[in-house]
């Protein structure tokens, strides 16, 4: 194991780009959206799908406090309707529901890192593991199919507390469930400001720069996969 894990007894793990990736590049527009919104979706520069995202993102920002599934899916179909309304995309409402619906049950959206599986049934083996995620209620759903969710024993979820990460709360929370001292824990997520906010409540921060072309400046300890870990 490697040295930074001496002496703990909990690791932490973020999901998005540190266990899963998305297979289209993209969380909100996935291969099936890619698909429906075609020939249509590339005529828009980057400028103008950026701004037209940000207004739904900031919908589901302050909507984001969810416990079931089907919540969520009315949730992001509202996401949907806001983008191609103020994109001027023109996706129909049979489309919009097509789209949400594959966003919210379709498995096959997140991708596994290759030494996800490996690496987490090893430090299965020696330390408790949890999630500190922003993410929704069809996440746990994603990681039975995956087979992932047998190797953790707690997780914070954002949906749950209506706060994103590095909103304090997520980490209270999941030191309150995993039952030890902070010290005793490491926190692996793939955005500098997360790991901010952890190391306040004295976690172990370790950055993850696992996806091409994504490799911030840090203070943190790096790693590049999640098999450095071992």
């Amino acid at each position: 194991m490697h040295a930074i894990l001496k002496d703990k007894k909990v690791v932490f793990f973020d999901i998005g780009y540190t266990v899963f990736y998305p297979a289209s590049g993209d969380w909100m527009f996935t291969n099936r959206f890619l698909e429906v919104a075609g020939e249509r979706f590339k005529k828009y520069t980057a400028s103008q799908i950026r701004e037209a995202r940000m207004k739904g993102e900031e919908y589901l920002l302050h909507n984001h406090l969810c416990h079931d599934e089907d919540v969520e899916l009315e949730r992001i179909k509202h996401f949907y309707e806001m983008f191609s309304s103020s994109l001027g995309l023109g996706l129909t409402d049979e489309e919009i529901v097509s789209v949400a619906k594959d966003h919210t049950f379709n498995a096959e959206n997140y991708v596994k890192y290759h030494d996800a599986v490996k690496v987490l049934s090893k430090l299965s083996d020696h330390f408790s593991l949890g999630i500190i995620s922003d993410t929704w209620p069809s996440l746990e759903t994603k990681l039975k199919k995956h087979g992932l969710d047998k190797y953790f024993s707690f997780a914070t979820y954002s949906f749950d507390l209506g706060v994103y990460k590095p909103d304090p709360k997520m980490f209270a929370d999941a030191l309150s469930k995993c039952g030890c001292d902070a010290d005793k824990t490491v926190f692996i997520d793939d955005r500098p400001e997360n790991l901010a906010g952890a190391e306040k409540f004295g976690i172990t921060p370790v950055l993850i720069a696992a996806t091409p072309g994504s490799d911030p400046e840090t203070s943190f300890f790096k790693i590049h996969s999640l098999s450095e870990l071992l």
